[in-house]
């Protein structure tokens, strides 16, 4: 059996593979690590800044599976910034996440978790064909190929 991830100690920076059997979490602890990144939470194992849902690239498979992830994380950002204002009660990984702030940088996360929720119409989610696409079109001067090139 391998190690559990602990998503708020989890290092935010270099290269890192979560590998999981369907049904154990894997949206749930994506959408935990989007809540820290949008915050710049976890000192050495966080990211040097917080983020933005465009700066965030999420890839998957099908994409359904897109569309599922846009709107949990979405629904994971509102909810965990209404906890950070106060309103409702949060599980034990948002309890953690507002207890590593001072009760004072409260309303800060939740105006980053706010703005987030609202910018995921333009996060970068993702399946590997239409983020590669995507970048093939984006860098066709820099790389040499055609700007109206079609992934088949």
């Amino acid at each position: 059996m391998g190690n559990l991830l602990d998503p708020l100690n989890f290092p935010l920076h270099g290269i890192r593979l979560i590998e999981a059997s369907a049904g154990t979490g894997k949206t749930y602890t994506i959408a935990a690590l989007y809540l820290r990144l949008v915050l710049g939470h976890g000192g050495e194992n966080g990211f040097s800044r917080p983020l933005t849902p465009p700066e965030i690239l999420v890839v998957t498979f099908t994409n359904a599976a897109t569309e599922e992830l846009r709107d949990r994380i979405r629904g994971r950002l509102t909810e965990a910034a209404a906890f950070f204002r106060g309103q409702g009660t949060g599980d034990a990984y948002l309890n953690a996440l507002r207890g590593d702030y001072d009760a004072c940088r409260w309303p800060i996360c939740a105006r980053l978790l706010d703005q987030a929720a609202q910018w995921m119409d333009e996060s970068a989610i993702h399946t590997i064909h239409a983020w590669c696409q995507q970048m093939i079109r984006q860098h066709a001067f820099d790389s040499g190929g055609l700007f109206d090139l079609e992934l088949a």
